[in-house]
């Protein structure tokens, strides 16, 4: 999806549609914002907010789900494995078509997710995030320092 250079990733086509597809998640579904977020050469690292929006008269305004349980075969809307899912399904979509490849993966299987309890740890996590480009950029430099010496 591109490459980390000089401590700033740097997007290519497919990391652009990424991006592209990212910040249009928020768009297509009101209860869901999103925060810090950074893409990888090969990931993509993101926070995603739940918020409460009455989507009929008969919501009251509360979840009537736990946003990150799905069963097989049974999607629940808005949750975070549907979020994740379409994200990615319309990310390889456009991908595959710029690459006359359709029906190819792009991404992984599965994903990570991490309930988020507190300011603390919602800070650490932005964190984490926005210096990820940096911490990639200094790992390949070491790798590329040490083959250079043997």
């Amino acid at each position: 999806m591109g490459e980390v250079l000089a401590e700033e990733m740097k997007l290519n086509d497919f990391g652009q549609i990424v991006d592209e597809e990212w910040k249009i998640t928020s768009n297509l579904r009101p209860s869901v914002e999103l925060d810090e977020y950074v893409i990888m050469p090969d990931h993509l690292h993101g926070i995603i907010i739940l918020t409460e929006q009455e989507s009929n008269a008969q919501s009251r305004g509360t979840l009537q789900r736990a946003p990150t349980i799905e069963r097989f075969g049974k999607p629940t809307s808005n949750s975070i494995p549907t979020i994740v899912r379409l994200f990615k399904s319309a990310s390889t979509a456009r991908i595959n078509k710029m690459r006359n490849m359709p029906g190819s993966p792009f991404w992984q299987r599965n994903y990570y997710e991490r309930v988020i309890r507190n300011e603390r740890e919602l800070n650490a996590i932005r964190q984490y995030i926005y210096e990820n480009p940096q911490r990639k950029w200094q790992k390949d430099s070491d790798r590329r320092n040490k083959n250079s010496r043997n």
